[in-house]
């Protein structure tokens, strides 16, 4: 098996991994701030690192995985500045912040579920630590901080090489925390924030700096050390984090050690999801959510997919169009693995659908699966995976039994749920806006089948444009049959027109050209195209949104 290479944020190079424990990966994740729901930009996060911890499985490292919900302590600002995000969110839907805390907890859990990504060996929540930061900010305050009205801070002079991980190394360096009155330098971070007089928050604990809150940064230094014990192997997390909030948790890490050692050996960053407008975030209240993707027709694991074509450290734009071909590509993955099984059946006569692990594996789909261990075993490279699964289904002249068991192994490490049952079930996802149920669906097919049958080609095509206009694919000759037909209509920022004002110029197109005005007919579509509209006669859309590439 090939050795695991890694790259660390830290060093800036790939590293071979070797583990702290012998045969044992312990890995820790940032998890969310519970105030919101979390957009598919912040779940890329989740889908990176669990594909880290299935590759470190399947090399057979006994895993602990440890992910934190922070629901306390995380200002508007990573750096210091600005309300409590928990606080914030609680005033503004006139909520306890304990049921808010709760509400977004549940709903990131469920986007975890969706995207299947793995349990963790723990979900650290950060209020049932609190006793254990306050002893933590104890044991190195004396040497490591010093208290201002505001709160402790943390003096990053105190510990060698600050701010290493992100580069950041002289006052006006990338990642510097805004300036606070009181503070000895600009890169000082709050260990405690002290609440103000006068003010009383819904969270809120005693300390020795008086009645307040743990800083954002401790919280994650406390939590790793007392599920992972230090130092531990992999720290992970958003490539944001790169720049304050991990540089300040190894600050910590070393003064709670009195070494210069980081805390994790590997410091690992996913890059960013970003879309034409740039890096996606919540600050315009809009955003893209994974129920959003569901209720628009597409299955959750497509957006897996999507990220999984990209590096991990690689920028990867979103699109709808994107995403519609990974979707299409997951429906042939599924599809290629039930024919594998389909040929394992037909060759062997009997046989389980999910194959035997003591099935014998000859050089020729073993070439197949070395080449997928050199991928994934170089920095997780997973769009190279991709393809060998794809080139090993594709392969006709190979064994189906060897086939499928490889299948196997490899899904278990990209999580694509490509043996989690039929087709049909797994991958058709009922948009939110359809108007048929599946039972009308199948009894039209059957309809047509039957017309087709007589040579009624009337109501054969009849059946089949009601379907489209119902939101329907009907897919002959495909393992599938049929499948919901995805709304991918996005309004560009740019756009000047309403869509009611298209279909209300369409409209009067489609008078003009029964009048036989072709002229009219035609000026109406050149002013709908110079609005940033396409015009799709014979498509059941209509109409779609010109896109500004």
């Amino acid at each position: 098996m090939s050795e695991l290479k890694l790259f660390n944020s830290l060093t800036r190079q790939l590293e071979t991994f070797t583990p702290v424990h012998a045969g044992e990966a312990r890995v820790y994740t940032c998890g969310p701030t519970v105030y919101n729901y979390p957009h598919i930009g912040n779940m890329r996060a989740y889908v990176f690192a669990d594909t880290l911890g299935r590759v470190l499985s399947y090399k057979g490292y006994k895993l602990t995985h440890v992910i934190n919900i922070t629901d306390v302590g995380h200002l508007t600002d990573d750096a210091d500045a600005g309300e409590d995000k928990m606080e914030k969110m609680a005033a503004e839907k006139a909520q306890s912040i304990w049921d808010i805390a709760k509400h977004y907890t549940q709903a990131y859990w469920d986007d975890i579920k969706a995207l299947n990504i793995r349990q963790p060996a723990h979900w650290s929540i950060a209020t049932e630590y609190v006793p254990a930061m306050i002893a933590y900010a104890e044991s190195i305050a004396d040497k490591h901080c010093y208290e201002l009205e505001s709160g402790l801070y943390f003096d990053t002079s105190t510990v060698a090489n600050y701010g290493a991980l992100a580069r950041a190394k002289t006052e006006d360096g990338e990642g510097r925390i805004e300036e606070v009155e009181g503070k000895r330098h600009a890169a000082d971070f709050a260990i405690w924030r002290k609440t103000p007089a006068g003010e009383t928050r819904q969270m809120e604990w005693d300390s020795p700096w008086g009645k307040g809150a743990p800083g954002w940064h401790l919280e994650c230094s406390v939590m790793s050390e007392a599920l992972l014990g230090l130092p531990f192997d992999i720290h992970t997390g958003g490539i944001d984090h790169r720049e304050i909030h991990h540089p300040n948790e190894i600050a910590q890490n070393q003064a709670r050690c009195g070494s210069d050692h980081s805390g994790a050996r590997f410091w690992m960053h996913n890059n960013f999801l970003i879309e034409r407008s740039g890096k996606m975030s919540k600050s315009s209240g809009e955003f893209l959510r994974v129920q959003l993707l569901i209720d628009k027709g597409f299955h959750p694991l497509a957006y897996r997919l999507m990220c999984l074509q990209a590096h991990y450290r690689s920028e990867l734009e979103f699109s709808w169009e994107g995403l519609q071909a990974a979707f299409v590509r997951l429906k042939r993955l599924n599809i290629a693995v039930k024919n594998a099984q389909i040929r394992m059946h037909v060759e062997a006569g009997s046989g389980s659908p999910i194959p035997d692990k003591e099935v014998i594996i000859g050089i020729d789909v073993q070439q197949f699966i070395d080449r997928f261990e050199v991928a994934i075993s170089n920095d997780l490279n997973t769009a190279t995976s991709l393809v060998v699964l794809e080139e090993m289904l594709a392969n006709k002249q190979l064994d189906a039994r060897q086939i499928v068991r490889a299948a196997h192994s490899i899904n278990e490490v990209l999580g694509l749920g490509l043996f989690s049952g039929s087709v049909k079930r797994v991958l058709r996802i009922r948009p939110a806006a359809a108007t048929i149920t599946e039972a009308d669906i199948e009894a039209a097919l059957a309809q047509r089948k039957e017309a087709r049958a007589a040579k009624d080609f009337a109501t054969f095509n009849r059946i089949s444009c009601d379907l489209i206009a119902k939101g329907v694919e009907v897919l002959d000759g495909e393992l599938l049959g049929w499948d919901w037909r995805l709304d991918i209509r996005v309004r560009p920022k740019a756009a000047t027109i309403t869509e009611e004002d298209i279909e209300t110029a369409l409209t009067a197109r489609k008078e003009a050209r029964a009048a036989k005005d072709f002229a009219k007919s035609d000026a109406i579509r050149d002013d709908l195209i110079a609005k940033g509209v396409e015009v799709m006669d014979g498509d059941p859309l209509g109409w779609d949104w010109k896109l500004d590439i």
